[in-house]
């Protein structure tokens, strides 16, 4: 256990001190440590931090310990830009709730049946996270009601604001009452940030947390140069270059993240596209194999890759380059996470000069062409080194990973270090299982019983 000892000047109960050392934790971050002190103080907040800064920690202590337990209205309530961001505040919000008892907290996201979503808003919540459409949906039907809300977030407000969220979050806040503390999270300072604070914030303190050189992730980036049609191939050269472990790939369009995913399926390397076409099934699993190392790449646009949090990945290549700088800084820093080293591989054409240059002074850098093999290496694969299984029961069928262990070691005899990461949806649980073993799993797994029942298992592709 970490001994936790917080570089504050404030005094935090006990119970949440011996969590957060429970969970590692042995210091705040610069953005914790600047911010929570206003928002104990019940300050507005207007804060910009660079992603992964910890802030979602920050304004989690804020909100539940302002909280009534025993009333189920909604008290705290966050949007998010999109549902993966929405899902992982959440898990974090939870986690940090369990210094306290019995806090409820729901996500009501897009993409999502609306009628579970009602049912569970019946029950009582004490704090919300969601997508600004379907909360203002929501409110709009009666099923939401935030005239008990005392904080309100609005996370990665740069990023809704670029998606055209604005009318949406200006009529939710309007439901809320006059009287709350708002707190505006942003990784980057546009001048609409400034706009939308006057109008929803009290006298905001304003916060921004500089990246020190040593917390700055550590990030090469290179360059290749290709011409449009050479692209496939250009970025098969990358990827055979960097051999990565896990890499993100990002492309401009909803189409084209589809046929290169496609593209590098068919040339044997393991990848999955994600991007706004996907049913909200389909974005789930493929966001469950990337993280648990099912899969190698993920083919992404710049919104459905908005909240993805996997510390392992070694490597983005930019398929298109963005003529926005600032998404070309969100899109490397997915790389050189929790102190890892990270790569970026750009691909440029003629065309792209101004975006070379506009990069090489963002970084203060001069652009490191690679020059690759342009021959297609029909020997080469790049495969993972796990299966995920799913399990068609979750969270509402009161299934937990530890029965999924239980079921995985005692039940089927593997080792531990055969079964990998273990995601619990409300109707669904997926597990990564070492390849070799996935089949023996599944087969296994139809004759014994979990939890007293048999639960249909499968092999996700």
């Amino acid at each position: 256990m970490a001994n936790f000892s917080h570089n504050l000047d404030i005094q935090l109960p006990t119970k949440l001190t011996s969590l957060l050392s429970d969970l590692g934790f042995e210091n705040f971050t610069p953005i914790q440590a600047e911010t929570l002190p206003s928002i104990l103080s019940d300050n507005d907040i207007l804060a910009q931090a660079q992603t992964g800064s910890g802030k979602t920690l920050a304004f989690a202590i804020g909100m539940l310990l302002k909280l009534n337990p025993r009333y189920f209205g909604v008290q705290g309530l966050v949007m998010c830009p999109t549902r993966e961001l929405a899902d992982q505040v959440c898990k974090e919000i939870r986690k940090t709730a369990r210094f306290l008892e019995n806090i409820k907290v729901l996500s009501l996201c897009g993409g999502m049946p609306f009628g579970p979503q009602i049912g569970s808003l019946e029950h009582g919540a004490h704090i919300v996270v969601g997508t600004p459409g379907r909360l203002l949906e929501h409110v709009r039907k009666g099923t939401l009601r935030l005239d008990s809300l005392n904080t309100l977030v609005l996370d990665e407000a740069d990023r809704m604001l670029d998606m055209g969220f604005v009318d949406s979050i200006r009529t939710l806040v309007e439901s809320t009452p006059k009287k709350r503390q708002t707190l505006m999270f942003s990784a980057t300072y546009p001048e609409t940030i400034s706009e939308i604070s006057s109008e929803f914030q009290r006298n905001p303190k304003t916060i921004k947390v500089e990246a020190t050189q040593e917390s700055k992730p550590d990030i090469k980036q290179f360059f290749v140069k290709s011409n449009k049609d050479d692209k496939p191939y250009a970025l098969m050269s990358a990827v055979r270059y960097q051999n990565p472990e896990q890499a993100i790939v990002f492309c401009n369009t909803k189409i084209e993240c589809q046929t290169i995913a496609d593209f590098l399926v068919d040339h044997k390397i393991s990848a999955k596209a994600i991007h706004g076409d996907l049913e909200q099934r389909d974005r789930d699993q493929v966001l469950v194999q990337f993280s648990n190392a099912s899969c190698r790449i993920l083919v992404a646009t710049d919104v459905a890759a908005r909240g993805i949090d996997v510390k392992e990945v070694d490597t983005v290549i930019n398929y298109d380059t963005t003529r926005d700088i600032d998404v070309h800084t969100h899109r490397i820093g997915r790389t050189g996470r929790a102190g890892n080293k990270g790569v970026a591989i750009n691909l440029v054409t003629d065309k792209d000069t101004y975006k070379v240059k506009d990069i090489e002074d963002r970084f203060e850098i001069q652009a490191d062409y690679l020059e690759l093999d342009p021959k297609y290496d029909d020997e080469f694969r790049l495969i993972p080194s796990m299966t995920t299984i799913c399990f068609d029961a979750g969270r509402k069928d009161k299934l937990r990973p530890g029965d999924i262990v239980g079921a995985l070691t005692a039940g089927v005899g593997l080792a531990k270090d055969e079964v990998g990461k273990i995601n619990v949806f409300d109707r669904r649980a997926y597990v990564a299982i070492a390849n070799k073993q996935a089949k023996y799993v599944v087969s296994e797994l139809q004759t014994k019983k979990i939890k007293g029942r048999t639960i249909k298992v499968r092999i996700v592709r």
